[in-house]
């Protein structure tokens, strides 16, 4: 089985919480499905769950490359040599990351409203990237445009694989296998 979550903002990826924060729990009905990878606390989007631990292993290991795409919404107005960055690879402290795919796009129109909201500074102005990676370390579209000088306000993440959000409204979930 394989199922697709729009993973909400404020929405931790696991099972329980000793603290009553909201998990996929509060969302997801499947039994004996495993999250096949992770999004932060603070990022939104689809999130694959699985009950084939094969099917998991090629999701999300590295060396199988399934890139992962995400939109993310930067404070500033990212230029040409700030994407080229990201486009060549960004020396993190953890070391370089892979290339990446980034592109300068325009605000989804079908992008839901985010509770709570982003923060709005009317002197600064902000802008959307798409940015595909082929690896998923520890909050790394958040460092790699932080690194360029374009810190992420919000990250969604609408692809991963051949498998992407598809019209999937936050807290809603869909079989795909």
């Amino acid at each position: 089985m394989l199922v697709a979550l729009n993973k909400p903002y404020g929405v931790l990826c696991q099972f329980t919480d000793r603290q009553g924060r909201a998990t996929l729990a509060d969302f997801v009905a499947q039994k004996d499905v495993y999250a096949a990878g992770r999004l932060d606390r603070d990022s939104e989007g689809l999130l694959l769950l699985t009950d084939d631990g094969g099917l998991a292993h090629r999701l999300t290991d590295p060396r199988h490359k399934q890139p992962k795409t995400y939109l993310a919404q930067l404070e500033g107005r990212i230029g040409e040599a700030a994407l080229a960055t990201l486009r060549r690879g960004v020396v993190l402290n953890d070391g370089p990351t892979l290339p990446a795919e980034a592109t300068l796009v325009d605000e989804p129109a079908w992008l839901w409203p985010r509770d709570p909201s982003v923060r709005f500074r009317k002197a600064i102005p902000t802008c959307w990237i798409s940015l595909a990676l082929r690896e998923g370390r520890n909050r790394q579209v958040r460092r790699m445009t932080a690194a360029v000088g374009f810190p992420t306000l919000r990250l969604i993440r609408v692809q991963i694989g051949e498998y992407a959000l598809d019209g999937l409204a936050p807290g809603e979930t869909r079989i795909l296998l």
